[in-house]
Formats: structure tokens, sequence, C-alpha cells
């Protein structure tokens, strides 16, 4: 993978990772409580909150950034609910948009995101 796939929708003022990393997290949002468990695991601070697609107020999701993650596997480890993944970088990075119920830190529209993930993986299950 050369460039990313995906446009930023905010800039977070946090330090960029050196390289890609062989593995990074994906979460399933779907079953996320918003905890909030993986941000204080996570070393390079990369997760980042959400809030909820149908009560932003009081459901809130977590996120992560992608082209920060370094692939250190404590989110995983450490989430009560067992929501993140490990995936192979490039895998990853395609699986996320089919696991994503709402994103802060990408410009995609929820359905376009689906499309294009179906595209470059197949669909899910398959």
């Amino acid at each position: 993978m050369d460039e990313f796939p995906y446009a930023k929708k905010i800039e977070v003022d946090k330090p960029p990772r050196p390289r890609p990393p062989k593995q990074t997290a994906v979460i399933e949002q779907i079953g996320c409580t918003g905890c909030e468990a993986c941000i204080s695991f996570c070393p390079v601070d990369c997760i980042e909150i959400v809030p909820g697609p149908v009560h932003a107020e009081l459901h809130k999701l977590v996120e992560v950034d992608l082209e920060r993650c370094i692939g250190c596997q404590l989110c995983a480890r450490y989430c009560p609910w067992e929501t993140i993944d490990m995936w192979g970088y490039e895998e990853g990075v395609g699986v996320a948009p089919r696991l994503t119920v709402r994103s802060l830190l990408y410009d995609f529209d929820p359905e376009q995101m689906h499309a294009d993930a179906e595209t470059r993986m197949g669909p899910l299950g398959a």
C-alpha cells in the first residue's frame, strides 16, 4: 500500500508514526461500549473518542487512528468487550470501514465507506 486510502476529516496534533506497522488495531464499533479502557493502554495515544450514532451524548465509541497505530496489541489485549482485533496492516486498513459505525477521524460517508471496503477486500465473511 503506497498511499493511505482515506482523507482525514480532522488533523490530530500528535506525532506521526515513522513507518507502517506489521499489524494494526481495528475496532468493531458495533460491540464497543465506549468504556475507554483501550485509551489508557495505548502508548502512542492513537485511540479517539467518537460520539455514538444514535445518542451521541450518552453512548460513545472509540476509533483507532490507523495512520498512527504502531501495532503494539495492548488495546486488543485489554479490551474488556473483545471488540478490538489485530490485522495485518493492509488488511486492517481494508477491513476497518466495514467495522466502523461512525468515524470522527476520516472523511467518508458510511455507505460509500462500506462499498469501498467491499471493492478492496471482497464481501465480509468471504
